[in-house]
């Protein structure tokens, strides 16, 4: 399956992930922790280990370093 990720602030990846893949998996892909930064669907937070359902997400970093 391959998601595409607006990650706010730095740009668009995509990402090829397995058809079982959770959005915890698709964060690490991206190499990001759920403590670091949160998938949104449609606007709205989806849980870290919900299958991914979407073709398209947003990833908000929640820490930046400074």
């Amino acid at each position: 399956m391959r998601v595409t990720c607006d990650v706010v602030g730095e740009g668009v990846e995509s990402c090829e992930l397995s058809a079982d893949a959770t959005y915890g998996d698709l964060l690490a892909t991206l190499g990001y922790s759920p403590h670091e930064a949160t998938v949104l669907v449609d606007d709205a937070p989806v849980p870290d280990d919900a299958p991914v359902a979407a073709d398209r997400v947003r990833v908000l970093r929640l820490v930046k370093g400074g």
